[in-house]
């Protein structure tokens, strides 16, 4: 069991973690045992990037591993992580100590009552009807609607959304939704279509078969088809409520996410289904957007 350690750890994390299931008679859920397994296969693949494996790295190669994007959340999730894999590496023999100890125990996990940013839904539908696609639309332009109309109308997250591909997205037929492909760390999943962003996503897919960009990529801007980077994305979402006239700190897919999150809970969806809908694995964000909505009225 050693040995698998070294040669692959996400196939020796998967048999660690059904023998802890086992042993405790409880398992996490499956999209969580996906995530841990994925993270645990991320780490490593930056080990291997320094020459090192899980037998020896130290402090500076958990140090050196977060990129701009890992927010604090995400890091204590790591190091938490880190520190068990550490200990139990350490109680079979694979290593001798645990550079994550210290790091894990002085982690804390962000606050739980600092609310997720959301549009209002003033803001929401006025931002719904900049989605709806003009006759005289430039290419541009149409882009532009459609990548709003994505986030706003299906809850994905960025980087899902700068994956998805041509023949993910079905806005036409009795079930109109996006395909979110599923990965290492997350199950795949329907999203049915907010009714506002068919048009301009069906029009935005043909537009897309005519262009010139090789490869199946929604939104790919070079001719290459490179994936669409994050901060395109950032940029397109800011261009829109400029547009419509709204300014905020917080202006990227993350906001439409929320907005998308919220308006299904004041439509009385339950917050079990809208965060299947957003892939979660808990429903804390759903539960701190809950508690902004007014309650005036009965929910289904």
């Amino acid at each position: 069991m050693k040995e698998i350690w070294l040669r692959n750890p996400y196939i020796a994390y998967a048999i660690w973690q059904e023998q802890a299931r086992v042993e405790l008679e409880r398992g996490l859920a499956p999209q969580s045992v996906l995530q841990q397994r994925a993270m645990v296969d991320r780490f490593n693949r930056h080990l291997i990037a320094h020459g090192v494996s899980l037998a020896n790295f130290e402090r500076q190669h958990i140090e050196a591993f977060w990129p701009q994007r890992h927010a604090p959340g995400t890091r204590t999730r790591y190091l938490k992580l880190l520190d068990r894999l550490c200990q139990h590496l350490i109680a079979i023999g694979v290593r001798d100590s645990n550079p994550a100890t210290q790091l894990a125990n002085s982690a804390a996990w962000p606050a739980r009552g600092a609310v997720p940013p959301f549009l209002t839904e003033e803001v929401d539908r006025r931002l719904q009807r900049f989605a709806l696609p003009g006759v005289a639309d430039r290419t541009s332009v149409l882009r532009r609607r459609a990548v709003v109309a994505m986030f706003l109308g299906t809850g994905i997250t960025a980087r899902e959304g700068r994956s998805v591909a041509l023949q993910d997205l079905y806005p036409s037929g009795s079930f109109p939704h996006l395909h979110v492909r599923g990965t290492l760390a997350q199950q795949g999943r329907r999203i049915p279509l907010e009714p506002f962003a068919i048009p301009v996503l069906e029009a935005w897919q043909a537009q897309r078969r005519q262009l010139p960009i090789h490869g199946d990529l929604l939104f790919a801007l070079r001719e290459s088809g490179e994936p669409i980077t994050d901060m395109s994305l950032g940029i397109f979402v800011r261009d829109a409520l400029n547009e419509i006239g709204h300014a905020s700190e917080n202006m990227g897919a993350r906001i439409l996410r929320n907005t998308y999150c919220r308006r299904l809970l004041i439509a009385g969806v339950s917050r079990e289904r809208v965060s299947e809908l957003l892939g979660l694995t808990s429903m804390h964000t759903c539960d701190k957007l809950l508690a902004t909505i007014e309650v005036t009225g009965s929910r289904r």
